[in-house]
């Protein structure tokens, strides 16, 4: 049995909001597989270790970006920074996002202006402005929903919305940019034992035992996963799909009689 067709080995991969938690790991992932990785965040310090870490572990090619997605001209400056350092761009996962948790009625204007910005606008700053190159030769993008997106989530509506439109966002472009041989899909995660999650909740990626099949709250790593699938030759055939990593789903169950 042939695993090639699931390598990213050679490719040229952004990854934003790679700084931790699923970002990262994906960073980590594709790296470990023979990919050229470029790892941004808001702060440069955050990412500089990352980067470090990836050529120190694996032996791989990674560049550092500082940048910010709401701002259109750092995001043109990551795209240029990119094709300088490595020819081109195959891979964009559009990863960075932030959310708080706030009912609706107290969401201040500039608060809901935040969130789309980060989790929407952003998106559509990079893959735009990466567009171009992605189409060179055929690429694809990975854009990062959330299950909030698919079903809604009390006290984050501004993160649901936002996300929701991530999701439409992909199914369009897809469309739109098939005929570039580009491919475009989304990956809604559920709860991931990212250091977030844990600072919120308690719960840390060593409690979660991947051969657990009933679970609700997943890895980071295999997030990862998803996204290197999606990435590779395997998912050809995928296009325009949002993939749900949700563990366990919820059902409605029969009423008492």
């Amino acid at each position: 049995m042939t695993v090639e067709q699931f390598s990213v080995d050679g490719q040229t991969a952004i990854v934003t909001g790679a700084s931790s938690g699923i970002g990262r790991a994906i960073a980590e992932r594709f790296a470990a597989d023979g990919a050229n990785v470029v790892v941004c965040s808001r702060e440069q310090g955050n990412v500089d270790p990352v980067a470090e870490g990836i050529e120190d572990a694996d032996g791989g090619r990674a560049l550092a970006v500082e940048c910010d997605v709401t701002d259109r001209g750092a995001v043109e400056a990551l795209v240029e920074a990119t094709v300088e350092e490595f020819g081109g761009v195959d891979c964009l996962v559009n990863n960075a996002g932030a959310s708080f948790m706030a009912s609706f009625d107290d969401i201040s204007e500039n608060g809901w202006q935040t969130i789309v910005d980060i989790n929407l606008t952003g998106t559509y700053n990079c893959t735009q402005a990466a567009g171009e190159h992605l189409k060179d030769d055929g690429g694809t993008v990975i854009n990062l929903s959330s299950v909030a997106g698919q079903k809604g989530s009390p006290y984050m509506s501004h993160y649901g919305a936002a996300k929701a439109a991530v999701i439409n966002l992909t199914t369009t472009l897809a469309n739109e940019w098939a005929g570039e041989d580009v491919r475009v899909n989304c990956i809604a995660p559920g709860f991931v034992a990212t250091p977030g999650v844990e600072s919120q909740m308690g719960v840390s990626a060593d409690d979660v035992d991947r051969e657990t099949v009933e679970r609700r709250i997943g890895t980071s790593e295999e997030i990862a996963d998803l996204a290197q699938f999606l990435a590779s030759p395997a998912s050809s055939y995928i296009v325009g799909e949002t993939v749900t990593a949700a563990g366990v789903p919820d059902v409605m169950e029969s009423p008492e009689v």
